[in-house]
């Protein structure tokens, strides 16, 4: 029961704020964030200009990844507090407009997961083992396990269970760490037990789902052996389709998405599924959101993409014309809580494969005036794009990966099933910081932290940029502002010729973007200035054109 009329739905053309609710903001002071921290802080998104807020996993969760390792699908974890406290955070961000997208896990469960427990004290061939992929070993006793699948976190994908008897028993497949278990998604009990979790959210009044590893859920047949190439991120992005892992971009997961597209569409509201699918090329990413399955599919093509006027440009005409085919908007994103924020990860000069992360020993570490300076343009020219955007919480801050961390205060499972060698996700996810002169900056009032935050964020936080011209937050706000006055998510691009290779320049309805990826200034003719990412740096020639200097965004109105 959608309402609306096609091609018109929020979803399409709206700006959407991932909240990682651990690292948000904490009201009980126990150094991780909660629903009643997120709750509080609800109007300064809505004072941001944003339409909807992703939480990212906030379920019942032992938390050995952060509560991507579930426990109890329809349950608040208690360290995030309650289902009233909950329901009291999406009353409110209703209240205040905004949409509510909530993160959702299929491919596996936490082994503390009743339904793991129960396979773990049932037989092989059993109803209860079916639920997952267990699997006999290899070897004269089963020694060895059934293929030679390495985790995406480091180490082997297989975990050998042992028997009541204390004899060793069957493997279970875990493309993650050996305490998220994946689903075996051939038996139809799985998709039975997903479509009620579905219902419960939705029923709550949730606005839609971001599908965590959209396209895994299926393994090939046989589950042949598969070793990686060398310059493939962890999540299989990067890889054109003839190299995708056996575990990840099988057809079988569209089945899985065209039933859950039909269950949201008996609500009203028009709820939304949105794909982490890291899948290319972008004519096969676009499967996802063909106009029976998905609504949205992050665009992470276009956020692996680096500082080059070229690759920008053949990405957006790359995703315009992909998800064009099959009616969807493109759904563009910079940051979010895997990948190194892109106020560092614009310039860094070293690679840096997706889910490694960066630490003091990493190679080709970030300048971070460029990396700001890039980000700044880097954001301002993506909030022009028509389509859908998604920003990281801090983003808007300019904040940086933190490098510097202890290693003894890590906790992203990839630290540890590498020991050391990857340093993983923990950078990019350190709490925000609200007031610069608070304790633990705003993010609680005890000081306490489950991340150490570093002491440089005294000046990113957000009451010392709040009302600043020319800080990082003033520039979103502005950007968001004008997006929707102008009706940026909505419009048609079309290239402006006539610049250097190094310039990107288009048009959406009567605003003009100019992003200068080069070494030199250029100049450029247009009409008024409506943001820029240096203001206080802009100058013009004496013919009154504008200088655009390197690592520089700039909207003008369209003469």
């Amino acid at each position: 029961m959608t309402t609306g009329t096609a091609g018109s739905e929020w979803w399409r053309s709206a700006v959407i704020y991932q909240v990682y609710p651990r690292s948000f903001a904490d009201a009980n002071g126990d150094g991780i964030g909660d629903m009643a921290g997120i709750t509080h802080r609800l109007p300064e998104l809505k004072k941001l200009g944003v339409d909807a807020v992703w939480l990212s996993p906030f379920f019942t969760s032992p938390q050995n990844d952060a509560g991507y390792d579930v426990a109890n699908y329809v349950d608040v974890d208690p360290i995030f507090g309650t289902l009233a406290d909950f329901d009291g955070m999406l009353a409110e961000a209703h209240d205040l407009g905004l949409h509510v997208i909530v993160d959702l896990v299929p491919n596996h469960s936490s082994s503390a997961h009743a339904w793991f427990q129960e396979a773990l004290a049932s037989p092989p061939g059993s109803p209860e083992r079916a639920r997952y992929m267990f699997r006999d070993g290899h070897g004269v006793n089963g020694e060895l396990p059934p293929n030679n699948w390495e985790s995406v976190f480091g180490s082997p994908a297989w975990t050998r269970t042992t028997n009541p008897d204390g004899s060793p028993g069957q493997w279970y497949l875990h493309i993650f760490d050996s305490s998220q278990p994946d689903f075996d998604w051939t038996n139809p009990w799985v998709h039975e037990r997903f479509a009620e979790i579905l219902r419960f959210w939705l029923d709550r009044g949730v606005d839609g789902f971001r599908v965590d590893v959209a396209h895994g859920l299926y393994k090939v047949d046989g589950l042949p052996d598969y070793t990686p190439p060398a310059e493939g991120g962890s999540m299989g992005g990067g890889l054109e389709t003839d190299k995708t892992p056996p575990f990840f971009g099988q057809p079988g997961v569209h089945e899985v998405y065209r039933a859950w597209h039909n269950i949201l569409a008996e609500y009203d509201g028009e709820r939304v599924l949105c794909a982490e699918a890291w899948v290319e090329p972008l004519a096969t990413l676009a499967d996802w959101v063909r106009p029976d399955e998905m609504h949205q599919a992050f665009n992470f093509t276009y956020l692996e993409t680096g500082w080059s006027a070229e690759s920008v440009r053949r990405v957006v005409d790359d995703s315009i014309a992909s998800f064009a085919a099959v009616g969807a908007p493109s759904t563009w994103v910079l940051s979010n809580h895997d990948v190194v924020r892109h106020a560092s990860r614009l310039a860094l000069t070293a690679d840096n494969p997706q889910g490694d992360g960066i630490g003091p020993r990493s190679a080709g570490l970030p300048d971070p005036v460029v990396g700001l300076r890039r980000a700044r343009a880097a954001s301002t020219l993506m909030l022009a794009l028509p389509g859908s955007a998604y920003l990281y919480q801090g983003e808007e801050l300019g904040l940086p990966e933190v490098i510097d961390l202890p290693d003894e205060s890590r906790q992203d499972p990839t630290w540890f099933r590498t020991n050391g060698a990857r340093y993983g996700r923990d950078g990019c996810r350190v709490p925000i910081p609200w007031e610069s002169a608070a304790p633990a900056y705003g993010f609680n009032t005890t000081g306490e932290s489950w991340l150490p935050q570093p002491a440089e964020w005294t000046t990113l936080a957000r009451d010392a940029q709040e009302g600043v011209p020319g800080s990082t937050l003033e520039l979103y706000r502005t950007a968001l502002r004008l997006r929707a006055a102008h009706g940026l998510g909505t419009g048609t691009l079309a290239w402006v010729r006539g610049y250097p290779d190094a310039v990107v320049a288009f048009r959406v309805a009567d605003v003009v973007v100019v992003t200068n990826f080069g070494t030199e200034a250029v100049e450029v003719a247009g009409g008024d200035v409506l943001l820029s990412t240096d203001p206080a740096g802009e100058r013009r020639n004496d013919s009154g054109e504008l200088v655009l200097k390197p690592e520089q965004t700039v909207w003008l109105a369209a003469l």
